[in-house]
């Protein structure tokens, strides 16, 4: 979710990878609808194992709780978002969790972009 938003947000303005330290088969059927309420349409995307060299080329790293298995370079931010994990949850729970991502993604974009 906070990287479909980032990059419906940012407009191009970052690039925007997304990965995790253990991804699921599928993304939850939840959170493909609450997106798709927004009008972004996660229906056809799959989730991807985090790489090393994905950190590594990264200025901004975001982890949402995967602890050591997430690889540390130094120079890089690091901003751990605490969320709530979406698995197995409903729509209307997941709604909850995208709209506090949505916040986050935009705070940051305000950081990394300001505007004029």
């Amino acid at each position: 979710m906070a990287a479909a938003l980032l990059q419906h947000h940012a407009r191009g303005a970052v690039a925007v990878h997304s990965a995790g330290s253990a991804p699921a088969e599928m993304i939850n059927p939840a959170v493909v609808e609450a997106m798709a309420e927004l009008g972004l349409d996660l229906s056809r995307e799959a989730p991807k194992k985090l790489s090393t060299e994905a950190v590594e080329a990264s200025d901004v790293v975001i982890t949402m709780g995967c602890g050591d298995a997430c690889p540390v370079f130094p120079g890089k931010r690091y901003l751990d978002w605490e969320l709530t994990d979406p698995a197995g949850k409903g729509v209307e729970a997941v709604r909850e969790i995208r709209d506090d991502i949505d916040r986050r993604v935009r705070e940051l974009l305000a950081e990394l972009v300001p505007t004029s």
